[in-house]
């Protein structure tokens, strides 16, 4: 390949050989052309990043949240890192007084609030693990957990305290105790009795250990600081181990990567917390915000009232999940559409003026100052005013989504890649390079990245446009699934990390993911059929919202669920005289035509096979979603799942398209 201006190599590709495949060159981000970013003196754990901080910014702002006064939300309420300190040593204390020490394990369960940062912060200072529990992994995940990781205190959000009643008896072999983030009704202290365990308001475990002082343990960076359970598409979930060294070494990549980009942090930044803290994406996050002595404001808990909080907190930095910036994109496109011909006509008007511009590479500060200051600074303001940095992950992002928010939001919308054995962020693109849309960009400059071929899919990672198994080395690497080194094994061969991603590098160094290594299957006539691929190809469709493709090798074509656009249906039936609500528009057959029509159109812009179209749909106004179980935390299709949940129709399909 030519040369590859965001990267270096650093290591030669190889052919294939003893059973193994070929791999591609290694390459590192051009940012650590000159070696990694050096350890900083002193900051050997988490503990240290927070440690650190209070002494460097006492009296910055921390931790805020909207007190609610007469139901109404108010303004954020803040505590500086000063006030947070005192309140985590406390809480470290009392933990160590039920009979912690380091290496005990500590569950934390519930939506984010300054009292998960807090409790999170006194585990880091007595080198005990912290154990998030989400229940989005299904129903019996909690149990599984606080068993598997052996947990013997666990806090919870106060509407949680009943979901961990619910794992007795089978999780009090190991749980002694437990902690509400706010009251204990006396129903759950008499149920909690029964079993002898000792339950605990957050007032009340503040001053349990009273005057009692515990000295803090020596923590190295080798220390696990966090077990992940990761919810995988099959089988029980696994727990990742992430040691100090991985997230140390993740934000000081992070901050080189900022720094050279012109976008560094400054303790004036403010970040929107929401994303789960049960996750690696939010946690490194809010980790490198603390090493900056930045703050964080909670949201309420509710997604509908995301934009108002957004709106009071004025983030500077907004990290969000595709389904998200999907929201954010729709009301957006309603507004304007509402807003009258003449607005209408202008934002368009504007829109393509500064998408020229940006295509052409001016930076997106000063491609149309004049579009920005009469039509764009109403989007900015819609999120606060303040945002400068929207940052994208866990799923792909679709790529006319990425385009309209890099020309509208007046910020920098970058996408980035990671999972939780890498420690999130791998790769992750770079302002103003318009080209890196629909990319996830070089990677950061902390790991080195290489492909490696996969035969029995056609990918090879030595060819001129160069596909394979995404492969990282480097120390942000996790330690090791928790008490399976056989799965361990199978993902880590000789330092490299195996993460199942199918990737393509781009002529500039980026990285494009095209695919999942294991959702591959032969139709009945023997064609293979990479079916990820597909979706993200009909993804792009802007009738539907989102689409699970389904074949198998007794049936010789595909047929596809999809969960329509609502306003592109209803504007669809509107224009062609068809009468009904959404639900009944799902049912009816010409709306089905019409799907089907716009996604053949793509595939056959995108020159897909013939076997590779989609010959009948099935229309749920439904989102595939977590309650039915359909998808994962992170948006992933639950194939197995799926197949289960729509055999009726999936039958039907197949009897009415021969």
């Amino acid at each position: 390949m030519a040369e590859m201006q965001h990267v270096v190599k650093v290591e030669e590709g190889r052919p294939a050989a003893d059973g193994r495949p070929s791999v591609g060159p290694a390459y590192r981000s051009a940012f650590a052309r000159d070696g990694f970013p050096a350890p900083v003196p002193g900051l050997d754990s988490c503990y240290d990043i927070f440690r650190m901080a209070v002494e460097k910014y006492p009296n910055n702002r921390m931790l805020g949240h909207r007190e609610i006064v007469d139901g109404k939300a108010g303004a954020y309420v803040w505590r500086t890192y000063k006030e947070v300190f005192g309140i985590a040593n406390k809480i470290g204390n009392s933990i160590r007084s039920c009979g912690l020490t380091k290496g005990s394990r500590c569950g934390i369960y519930g939506a984010n609030s300054p009292e998960w940062i807090i409790t999170m912060e006194a585990c880091n200072a007595h080198g005990i693990y912290c154990v998030p529990l989400y229940d989005t992994l299904g129903a019996g995940a909690i149990e599984f957990i606080l068993c598997h990781a052996e947990v013997e205190i666990a806090f919870a959000e106060e509407k949680k305290v009943a979901e961990l009643l619910k794992t007795f008896p089978k999780s009090t072999e190991f749980l002694k105790t437990i902690v509400s983030f706010g009251k204990v009704t006396q129903e759950q202290k008499e149920e909690v009795s029964k079993y002898g365990l000792s339950i605990y308001s957050w007032d009340e475990f503040l001053s349990l250990a009273g005057d009692q002082e515990f000295d803090l343990p020596v923590n190295q960076r080798t220390d696990i600081c966090t077990i992940m359970y990761t919810s995988g598409t099959t089988g029980d979930p696994k727990g990742v181990l992430i040691s100090n060294a991985s997230i140390i070494c993740l934000i000081a990549g992070v901050d080189r990567l900022l720094n050279s980009v012109n976008e560094r942090l400054e303790e004036t930044d403010v970040y929107m917390s929401y994303l789960p803290l049960a996750h690696i994406f939010d946690r490194v996050v809010e980790e490198l915000f603390m090493f900056h002595g930045a703050s964080i404001g909670f949201w309420r808990g509710d997604v509908k009232l995301l934009v108002e909080d957004i709106g009071t907190l004025k983030p500077t930095i907004l990290c969000a999940v595709p389904r998200v910036l999907d929201r954010i994109f729709s009301g957006l496109q309603a507004k304007i559409s509402s807003g009258g011909f003449i607005k209408s006509t202008m934002f368009n008007l504007a829109y393509k003026f500064k998408q020229f511009r940006m295509m052409r590479g001016a930076k997106h500060n000063e491609a149309a100052a004049i579009c920005d200051k009469v039509v764009f600074s109403k989007v900015k303001e819609g999120l606060g005013g303040n945002v400068r940095v929207i940052l994208s992950g866990a799923a792909p992002l679709a790529t006319h989504v990425e385009e309209y928010l890099r020309v509208v939001t007046c910020a920098h919308v970058l996408q980035g890649y990671g999972l939780t054995e890498t420690c999130a962020g791998s790769f992750v693109s770079l302002p103003n390079q318009m080209s890196m849309i629909g990319t996830v960009g070089p990677p950061v400059p902390n790991i080195d990245a290489r492909l490696e071929s996969v035969p029995d899919m056609n990918y090879d990672a030595l060819a001129s446009t160069p596909r394979g198994e995404i492969c990282i080395k480097g120390e942000t690497l996790f330690s090791g699934y928790y008490r399976r080194e056989d799965l361990t094994e199978e993902v880590l061969v000789d330092g490299w990390f195996h993460t199942g991603d199918i990737g393509e590098w781009q002529p500039d160094g980026s990285m494009k993911i095209i695919d999942r290594k294991k959702n591959i299957f032969k139709l009945s006539q023997g064609e293979y059929v990479a079916v990820e691929n597909l979706e993200n190809i009909y993804g792009v469709v802007s009738a539907i919202d989102s689409i699970w493709v389904y074949g198998n090798s007794f049936e010789s074509f595909l047929v596809a669920v999809v969960n329509p656009n609502k306003e592109a249906l209803e504007s669809w039936a509107e224009g062609n005289g068809i009468s009904g609500d959404f639900e009944a528009l799902c049912e009816n057959p010409k709306a089905k035509e019409y799907i089907l029509g716009e996604l053949s159109k793509t595939g056959k812009e995108k020159k897909l096979k013939g076997f590779e179209m989609i010959r009948a749909v099935h229309l749920d106004p439904v989102p595939f979603d977590m309650e039915r179980d359909l998808i994962t935390p992170t948006y992933k299709r639950k194939r197995p799942q799926l197949l289960k949940y729509y055999q009726g129709a999936i039958d039907n399909m197949y009897k009415s398209a021969k």
